[in-house]
């Protein structure tokens, strides 16, 4: 029998600020969303306060002024993510990333290698995680990745943050668990079960396969199967690449500044780029975004005759990109670059007009970008551009 963690992180973006600031801790703490326009992640005592998830900040203030609210940074939340990520792959060599908190970690055969029960190897796991990175994390383990979730979903309301459904528990699990509270059902599908009266777990498992193969497909009965401790889905560690890169936010202030926008999609192409090399790929498609006061969305994009990484190259199309669509006598709201097609590095074919020697210099100069940001902080090196004249 497999037995699957699943590894979730608590009040994750808050859990990150307490970690760079201490004097945060054990505080109603709220992390805004970008621009600071609602709350998107809320520690315990804030939770308990009644701050509401989603909530708009401007309402939140005013109802909560008590709490304290901070504005949201994802490039550190990216990189504390990625920190406990590769924790867990010290405990397992099978680790499925689901999200930026969230990680499954198959967990078979490893009592022995630690001399330890998976209950008492989970809240191992879990101490190690906070003594060594300093995020609290809950742990469910089971036989199933579905299952894994619902015990995780327990575990943060338990004493010590772990919590096992085992074989002899999963029928009394089912039956006290409701069906919007499966993962994997989302609104359309609560509504439709519960017309046909399936209210809990243990009502659809006792579904016949036929009948929800009929009325939803194959997924409802991957669902049942994994409910009843039959894995369908197993944990694979092998990361995919996204199909696209996309960073965008919107401006303080609606602007038709020129100068601006392009200072703006700089910073936007470096962060892309950054990521690129990250993961090891190429993009073949540049895309330039604009979007105006009014919310119209204005794009062009262009195919290469060959894949990059390289951010002056990508802020030279992007610019001309960009100027295809700009018009001074429009006011914007924000603007955005994509790189799509991407390319692993380990898959890309060379052309036969290759300049092996000038792409060595731009991979060079690359990766002296990134080691001064990793010694000094990110951002601290910046593309500039050359103005109209």
């Amino acid at each position: 029998m497999k037995v699957i963690a699943l590894v979730d992180c608590d009040s994750f973006f808050v859990s990150c600020e307490q970690k760079v600031n201490p004097e945060l801790k054990n505080k109603p703490v709220c992390v805004l969303s970008n621009k600071d326009g609602c709350v998107i992640s809320r520690s315990k005592e804030a939770k308990l306060m009644g701050v509401r998830m989603g909530q708009p900040y401007f309402l939140a203030k005013d109802e909560f002024p008590e709490a304290i609210y901070v504005s949201c940074h994802h490039d550190l939340y990216a990189e504390i993510s990625e920190q406990v990520m590769n924790l867990l792959r010290e405990f397992s060599p099978n680790v499925q990333v689901y999200s930026v908190d969230e990680a499954f970690v198959d967990l078979t055969g490893l009592k022995r290698l630690y001399k330890k029960n998976y209950i008492d190897l989970a809240k191992y796991i879990r101490d190690e995680v906070k003594n060594r990175l300093d995020i609290p994390v809950s742990i469910g383990v089971s036989s199933t990745k579905t299952l894994a979730k619902l015990a995780s979903d327990k575990a943060k309301t338990g004493e010590n943050g772990v919590y096992l459904i085992s074989n002899a528990k999963i029928k009394t699990v089912l039956g006290n668990t409701k069906i919007e509270e499966i993962w994997g059902i989302g609104r359309n599908l609560t509504v439709l079960f519960k017309k046909a009266g399936i209210l809990t777990a243990a009502d659809l498992v006792a579904k016949d396969d036929s009948w929800l193969d009929k009325q939803v497909g194959i997924h409802a009965l991957e669902i049942k199967h994994e409910l009843l401790g039959e894995m369908v889905s197993p944990v694979v560690n092998e990361e995919k690449l996204p199909k696209s890169i996309q960073k965008t936010s919107a401006f303080g202030l609606f602007t038709s500044d020129l100068d601006f926008i392009k200072n703006q999609l700089n910073y936007h192409i470096h962060s892309a780029c950054r990521k690129l090399r990250k993961i090891d790929c190429k993009a073949k498609v540049i895309g330039v975004m604009l979007r105006t006061k009014d919310f119209k969305v204005i794009f062009e994009k262009k195919l290469l005759s060959a894949p990059t990484s390289f951010e002056m190259e990508i802020s030279d199309i992007a610019f001309d990109l960009l100027k295809k669509i700009y018009s001074p006598d429009i006011l914007y709201r924000s603007t955005g670059i994509i790189l799509d097609d991407l390319y692993s590095n380990k898959e890309s074919q060379l052309s036969l007009f290759f300049d092996d020697i000038a792409q060595s210099k731009k991979e060079q100069l690359s990766k002296c970008f990134d080691k001064l940001e990793e010694k000094f902080g990110k951002n601290i090196v910046q593309i500039g551009f050359i103005k109209d004249k």
